[in-house]
């Protein structure tokens, strides 16, 4: 996959990859980046499965999270870059990257060349694919997820390369953060005056490695507990950050659902009728396209209705964790 051939200034670019328990998924990361000469920094969130040991034969320096401070993607890519830029000073650029995600070969270049000519760009994403979108319709679900309109845009993903001087300049990413941390940082980045940017071009390959239901419900929760604290954050105009979004899980989430139960006491046909409303949406949905095939249509539509029932308790969670002052815990689904 990888041609093998290194950039001519590497480095101006280090690479901060994040991950726990990733085995096979990491090593495959760590080979498509060892190969092209960049300084390398493994942050390790306790991982059990020899991570650790496994990156330090890639030449990467490692980092293991103290175990007493809760976990975050956020906290883990600060800290790796505060020891990326402690080794590499002169650094422009960051590449970050998860651990179950590796390199596509040429990316590093055509990032950095967009990067060096867009002087007002902070950060550049590109195209992110699922590995094996054809093993579950989870996985498929995230392909479709990845596939996102080329130009400027309002937030990039976990994998990203970003300016350095615009990364310190907002002060990198909230650590406190479970989820939704990209997008909170790119809010903060476009605040202060920086675009971001969406490549066509191939960036990464992805192994969500979903292949049931429980894992989907936890990983659509967590976005549920995203939009509630995006839209908390900077939910007022005019960013609007994730209100839409919020809003929406609150309606078809709960909402409907009390209005169908409601209906229901007064008679079982308008409880039948009011709940006859989310197969009309998925069908709508389904219509509406936007998908290559009639099948991925189905499983988009269905999922994006469904979707909105684990998204209402994620922010359920987020408000009961608001009103107890308690940590913010990552909702796993591997």
């Amino acid at each position: 996959m990888h041609s093998g051939q290194k950039t001519n200034e590497t480095e101006e670019i280090g690479v901060v990859v994040i991950g726990r328990n990733e085995g096979l998924r990491l090593r495959r990361c760590l080979q498509s980046i060892s190969e092209f000469g960049h300084s390398i920094v493994y942050v390790d969130s306790g991982s059990t499965d020899g991570s650790r040991e496994l990156a330090l034969t890639f030449g990467a320096q490692v980092i293991s999270l103290d175990l007493t401070v809760p976990f975050t993607a956020a906290r883990a890519r600060n800290e790796g870059f505060r020891r990326l830029f402690e080794s590499k000073p002169d650094l422009t650029y960051v590449q970050f990257v998860d651990g179950d995600c590796e390199i596509v070969d040429g990316w590093f270049d055509k990032a950095k060349i967009f990067l060096d000519l867009h002087v007002n760009v902070a950060a550049a994403c590109g195209r992110r694919r699922e590995r094996y979108p054809e093993q579950s319709v989870y996985n498929m679900l995230c392909d479709i997820e990845w596939d996102t309109p080329v130009g400027e845009a309002k937030a990039c993903g976990g994998d990203v390369m970003i300016r350095v001087t615009a990364f310190e300049s907002v002060g990198g990413f909230r650590p406190d953060l479970i989820a939704g941390e990209e997008p909170e940082l790119c809010v903060r980045l476009r605040g202060s005056g920086w675009k971001i940017w969406r490549l066509g071009e191939e960036m990464t390959l992805h192994d969500a490695a979903m292949s049931h239901f429980g894992q989907w419900w936890k990983r659509t929760r967590r976005a549920g507990f995203a939009f509630a604290e995006g839209a908390y954050l900077h939910g007022a105009p005019p960013e609007r950050h994730w209100v839409r979004e919020s809003r929406s899980a609150w309606l078809w989430g709960l909402g409907l659902p009390t209005i169908a139960l409601l209906a229901a006491m007064l008679s079982p046909m308008l409880g039948l009728l009011a709940l006859a409303i989310y197969p009309a949406q998925v069908f709508r949905l389904a219509a509406r396209g936007g998908r290559s095939s009639a099948r991925e249509n189905g499983w988009r539509a269905l999922f994006l209705v469904l979707g909105k029932f684990p998204e209402a308790l994620g922010q359920v969670q987020f408000l009961l964790r608001r009103a107890t002052g308690g940590q913010g815990r990552l909702i796993e689904y591997k």
